[in-house]
């Protein structure tokens, strides 16, 4: 199969492609294994419900508020609820894992001319910490955040947003999530997609079609073509 041409960036979703969401959980070790579980689970559909909702209902609130209230809706659903453990998972969501392939993969499509960037629902404090704890602060040309449209993806605006503080065309844009939903709404706006399909999702029945699929972003680099001879250094000048 040829490489996907033409790319000049390569734009990340976070939260379940470049970090783990069940990091968080999976550190809170007093919790039980069947609890730490369900909580993840229903905490990131919880969260994702409520960021559709609330874009439905013209209520936007930004998504750390969003991540709090579907954490409170979770710890009681799991009978478990306490300002400490609330107070304990939300900090420990700001310094979520990354996956193992991440900061390899970054240097990868850098040093092969590639700018990189972040492009989420997150808030910039949320994702600065994220970043930092990470050891990834010098390894992205931006970190973008939705909340600068008060918007959540999948609305357009969000991917414009993008566009716009790049400087390039939708088909300029490699944009990679772990997001069936977010994958299918970029390839549908006209980004050039690889969905990371980590968790073996089923296609989703939505416009647009991801252009790879791939199950670790470690398989990124070599589905692109070579950027342009200093295309990158002539971009961070």
């Amino acid at each position: 199969m040829a490489p996907i041409d033409g790319i000049r960036a390569c734009v990340f979703d976070a939260y379940g492609t470049l970090f783990d969401f069940a990091s968080a959980a999976a550190r809170c070790r007093d919790i039980p294994d069947e609890q730490r579980a369900a909580l993840t689970t229903l905490w990131r559909d919880k969260q994702l419900q409520y960021t559709w909702l609330r874009s439905l209902q013209g209520r936007y609130a930004d998504f750390r508020q969003v991540t709090a209230d579907a954490l409170d809706f979770t710890l009681e659903t799991l009978g478990i609820a306490s300002p400490a453990l609330h107070a304990r998972l939300m900090a420990l969501y700001e310094t979520l894992t990354p996956f193992p392939e991440v900061a390899d993969t970054l240097r990868s499509l850098r040093a092969a001319g590639f700018r990189t960037a972040i492009l989420s629902n997150g808030t910039p404090a949320m994702l600065d910490a994220a970043v930092r704890a990470g050891g990834l602060h010098d390894l992205f040309d931006a970190v973008l955040s939705a909340d600068a449209v008060q918007r959540f993806k999948t609305h357009p605006a969000v991917y414009e947003y993008a566009l716009r503080q790049l400087g390039l065309r939708a088909d300029q844009v490699s944009f990679q999530s772990s997001n069936g939903w977010d994958a299918y709404a970029a390839s549908a706006f006209g980004m050039r997609v690889v969905w990371c399909n980590r968790y073996g999702q089923r296609r989703e029945h939505l416009p647009g079609a991801p252009d790879r699929e791939v199950r670790s972003l470690a398989e990124l680099p070599a589905l692109l073509a070579p950027a342009p001879p200093g295309a990158a250094a002539r971009a961070r000048s």
